[in-house]
């Protein structure tokens, strides 16, 4: 069955964004975006909250993105090819293709994409990761850890959830950033 995984930059303090709401600290270089594609091969559908949604849109609706470099133009090709389900009670529409709007993030929402998924899945974003965790959705937790400690700002795990860990891989980058990938027991 296809995998939910939760992959998400973080400081070395479990901080996806900073206080002030900042996470250009944890732009990866070429060699992370290389990785990180590679990775990418096996996910078909992605899975957002709003916020993360509206961020990420900008792969396929503006040039500049893919234009930074080759691995950024390998990754825009592979998020336009992929499905998106947004989870939103604000939004009106979506605006990228293979996307559709879902209003609630259920166990049943999750299960239809996993079906209709030609691959794995990623839960994008730590609010809908940490609903996706509460709910026993995610598979397998992907940390991109930082090396910055930032003091403070949204968490990237939740409070009050108690889940056993299994140490599949870890990769060292020459940036400093090490990439951490536990399956869910």
């Amino acid at each position: 069955m296809n995998r939910v995984i939760y992959s998400v930059a973080c400081s070395l303090d479990g901080y996806h964004t900073d206080a002030e709401g900042d996470y250009s600290w944890a732009l990866p270089d070429e060699e992370v975006i290389a990785a990180l594609n590679a990775d990418a091969a096996t996910v078909a559908t992605y899975l957002y909250g709003r916020r993360m949604y509206e961020a990420m849109a900008g792969w396929e609706t503006d040039p500049a993105y893919a234009a930074q470099s080759a691995e950024s133009a390998a990754y825009a090709t592979t998020w336009q090819a992929a499905r998106k389900v947004v989870f939103s009670t604000t939004l009106a529409e979506v605006w990228t293709r293979h996307t559709r709007l879902e209003r609630a993030l259920t166990i049943e929402a999750v299960e239809s994409a996993r079906a209709a998924s030609a691959g794995d899945l990623t839960v994008e974003g730590p609010h809908l990761a940490h609903s996706a965790l509460q709910l026993g959705l995610v598979d397998v937790v992907e940390l991109l850890m930082c090396p910055i400690i930032v003091g403070g700002g949204t968490r990237v795990l939740p409070d009050k959830v108690r889940t056993s860990l299994s140490l599949r891989r870890e990769r060292r980058f020459g940036n400093g950033m090490v990439q951490l990938t536990y399956d869910v027991r």
